[in-house]
């Protein structure tokens, strides 16, 4: 297979690829397309929007809750390994 053939099935595959992604993304965030082919983004303001947007910053705001609390098991079991090593060094220092 040439070069060109090569390039020219890349950029079909990727092209495809932009258009799924186009079309998925035209559902879901309210992107309308014109008579002339212009897309365009419409904000959809509708209560149940609203609803689910709220939930999933409720849900994001108990996952970095999760993601950063310090009484975890991870980090009870670094703060005690790191309070054994020290443990160990001053032994060794004295």
């Amino acid at each position: 297979m040439s070069g060109w053939a090569f390039v020219a099935i890349v950029a079909i595959v990727v092209w495809g690829i932009v258009q799924m992604s186009k079309s998925r993304h035209r559902t879901d965030r309210g992107i309308v397309t014109d008579e002339r082919g212009n897309e365009s983004l419409v904000e959809r303001n509708d209560p149940e929007t609203q609803r689910e947007i709220e939930a999933l910053r409720e849900r994001i705001a108990v996952l970095e809750r999760i993601a950063t609390d310090g009484n975890s098991l991870d980090a009870t079991e670094t703060r005690r390994i790191s309070a054994e090593i020290e443990a160990l060094r001053d032994k060794q220092n004295k």
